[in-house]
C-alpha cells in the first residue's frame, strides 16, 4: 500500500462549502437558542428539580404574588425574591420599569438571567455579594425550600438583613408558629397553588397590610 495523498478520501470544494455552511447555521441556531433562554421568563422555561425541593406556583398564583409585591413597594421599589424563582419570572414577564428585582437561588441554572441572579445557600444565610447591602429592598418575598424550622430560621436571617421592613413569606401552613416567631408575620387568606398537587398545604404570611387578605385581585 502506498502512503500517497491519493489514498485519502477528499471532499469536493462544493461539499466543503456545504459543510461549512451547515456548521455556520448550527452555530447561529445555538446563539439564538442561548439568547432566547436568557430572555425567556415564562413559567416552566426552567423545569422543576424535585431533588432541590422545587415546586413552581401556577401562573395565577405567581401573578397574584408578583402584583402584591409591586403594590407593596410602589414606583421605583426594589423586590428581592429568595428561593422563589417562579415569582421572579412572573415579575420579569410583566416587563415594567417601575420596579427592580433580583433572584437569590441555589439552582445555578437561573444564572442565565445574568446580573439579577445571586447564588444563595440558606445554610450560609448572610454569605451575600457586597452589592446586596443591609436593608436595601423594599420587600423580600421568600419561599424557603424545606418545611423545617432550621431552614426557615436561616432563611429568616437573610430576609431580615435584606428588607427595609416588608416581608412576604410563602411556606407550609404547619410553619405558622415558626413564621411568627422568626419574622413576626401573620397568615393571609389567600391560598397559593402550585402546578402540581402537593401533600402539604401552603400559605402566605406578611407583616404589613396586604391585598392577600382580601378578595380583591390586582
Amino acid at each position: 500500500m502506498s502512503d500517497t495523498d491519493d489514498d485519502v478520501p477528499q471532499l469536493s470544494s462544493q461539499a466543503l462549502a456545504a459543510l461549512q455552511e451547515f456548521y455556520i447555521e448550527q452555530q447561529q441556531k445555538n446563539d439564538i437558542k442561548t439568547t432566547e433562554r436568557c430572555s425567556d421568563y415564562s413559567l416552566g422555561s426552567i423545569e422543576e428539580n424535585w431533588k432541590l425541593s422545587q415546586f413552581w406556583y401556577d401562573s395565577e398564583t405567581a401573578l397574584r404574588l408578583a402584583n402584591e409585591a409591586i403594590q407593596a413597594v410602589g414606583k421605583g421599589g426594589r423586590i428581592a425574591c429568595v428561593s422563589a424563582p417562579s415569582v421572579y419570572q412572573k415579575l420579569k414577564e410583566l416587563d415594567s420599569k417601575d420596579f427592580s428585582t433580583c433572584i437569590l437561588e441555589y439552582d445555578q441554572r437561573f444564572s442565565v438571567y445574568g446580573d439579577e441572579y445571586v447564588f444563595y445557600d440558606y445554610n450560609n444565610p448572610l454569605k451575600l455579594p457586597e452589592n446586596l447591602t443591609a436593608h436595601s429592598f423594599d420587600i423580600v418575598l421568600a419561599d424557603p425550600p424545606y418545611l423545617s424550622e432550621e431552614c426557615l430560621r436561616k432563611t429568616a436571617d437573610t430576609i431580615r438583613y435584606l428588607t427595609k421592613g416588608k416581608i412576604l413569606l410563602c411556606t407550609g401552613a404547619t410553619m405558622e408558629e415558626q413564621a411568627a416567631k422568626y419574622l413576626g408575620v401573620r397568615m393571609c387568606k389567600f391560598l397559593p397553588k402550585h402546578t402540581r398537587h402537593l401533600a402539604n398545604e401552603f400559605r402566605c404570611y406578611v407583616n404589613y397590610d396586604s391585598g392577600l387578605d382580601s378578595e380583591f385581585v390586582y
